[in-house]
C-alpha cells in the first residue's frame, strides 16, 4: 500500500525517532545488581519494580522524577539494610545516569522525515514531563522536521482527539506512528485514525499490548524499521 495524497503524520519520539529504554534497562540492571537481594531473583525484583512504577506513573506522572521515586520504593521495600540518605542518593544516581545520555538516533530517521516532510505535514506527539521531552527533542537536531510539537501527559484516545480538534485534522488522513501499542497504536486505532506500528526490540514493558484490529475505516501498517515509512508515504 502507498498513500500518495498529503497526510498528517502523528510521530512518537521516545524509541521511534531516538534511543530512549535501553538507558532505564541499563539503570535498571545496575540497581538490581547494587540491590544484590539474596531472597528475590533479579526477574522477581523486576516484576516488584514494574508494579511500583504502575503506582508512580499515577502520581508523578512519566518520566526520570517518577522513575527515582519507582527506585526509591523498590528499594524501600525489598532492602534488607537499613534505609540510609546515602542509599536513596545511590538510586537517585541510577536515574541520573538516564539524563547524562545524549539523544542517539535510530538508523536513517532524518532522511527520512526530510522525505516525508517534502509530501505530508508531520507533528511530533510525545507523552510525559514537559522539560525532560522538550529538551529531548531540541537536542535531537530534528524539530525543525516538525511543523508543530505536542507533549501530553498520557496518550489516550481523548488526547488524539483533542490533537485532532486542535489541527482540524481528517481523521482518515491522519496517522500515529509509534513503536507503542499502548499508547501510540490503540489509542489512535480508538480515536477513529489510522496508525503505524514500528516495533522496537526494547519497547519499555509497561507499554507492550496486543495490537487492537483496526475498525474501518481506520487502517493499520505494520513495518519493520522507520526508514520504511518512505516506501508507503
Amino acid at each position: 500500500m502507498r498513500v500518495t495524497d498529503p497526510q498528517t503524520l502523528l510521530i512518537d519520539a521516545d524509541d521511534t525517532l531516538w534511543e530512549n529504554n535501553i538507558y532505564f534497562e541499563r539503570a535498571i540492571a545496575d540497581f538490581v545488581s547494587f540491590l544484590n537481594h539474596h531472597e528475590r531473583s533479579p526477574s522477581e525484583i523486576r516484576e516488584i519494580l514494574n508494579d511500583v512504577e504502575r503506582e508512580c506513573i499515577v502520581s508523578h506522572g512519566y518520566g526520570l522524577q517518577s522513575f527515582t521515586h519507582s527506585l526509591v520504593r523498590t528499594f524501600e521495600r525489598l532492602s534488607v539494610e537499613p534505609i540510609t540518605p546515602a542509599l536513596h542518593e545511590t538510586s537517585h544516581g541510577f536515574a541520573r545516569t538516564i539524563a547524562e545520555q545524549p539523544v542517539q538516533t535510530l538508523p536513517q530517521v532524518p532522511e527520512t522525515l526530510a522525505y516525508l516532510g517534502k509530501h505530508h505535514r508531520l507533528i511530533l506527539v510525545t507523552k510525559g514531563n514537559f522539560a525532560e521531552q522538550s529538551g529531548k527533542v531540541e537536542r535531537s537536531g530534528l524539530k525543525d522536521f516538525f511543523s508543530a510539537v505536542e507533549i501530553v501527559p498520557e496518550k489516550d484516545v481523548s488526547a488524539y482527539q483533542t490533537i485532532v480538534g486542535h489541527y482540524q485534522l481528517a481523521d482518515d488522513q491522519t496517522w500515529m506512528v509509534g513503536n507503542s501499542p499502548k499508547s501510540d497504536i490503540n489509542p489512535a486505532l480508538g480515536a477513529g485514525l489510522n496508525a503505524v506500528f514500528v516495533p522496537h526490540d526494547d519497547t519499555w514493558v509497561l507499554e507492550h499490548e496486543e495490537l487492537a484490529d483496526p475498525k474501518p475505516p481506520s487502517r493499520l501498517l505494520v513495518l519493520s524499521s522507520f526508514a520504511e515509512l518512505s516506501k508507503h508515504f
